[in-house]
């Protein structure tokens, strides 16, 4: 398969859908060790209990990203 047909497929999906796909590629280029893996389960599952406990506050996802996107550009 020619990667340019893949690329232009892939940037026909939405933002979280390309996310998800670059997500699985890096994986399978760099796999994500174990030790790392259950740290980061760990950090979300503190940081949700944070912003259950009001702690933590949050911000929309297409928020968070239009902010991102006005510091660091497309």
């Amino acid at each position: 398969m020619d990667a340019a047909i893949i690329e232009n497929n892939a940037m026909k999906l939405d933002e979280f859908q390309r996310a998800l796909l670059a997500d699985r590629l890096l994986d399978s280029i760099i796999p994500i060790s174990k030790n790392l893996s259950e740290s980061w389960i760990e950090e979300s599952e503190n940081r949700m209990k944070a912003y259950q406990s009001g702690d933590l506050s949050a911000v929309d996802g297409p928020q968070a990203m239009a902010e991102l996107k006005g510091r660091y550009g497309k």
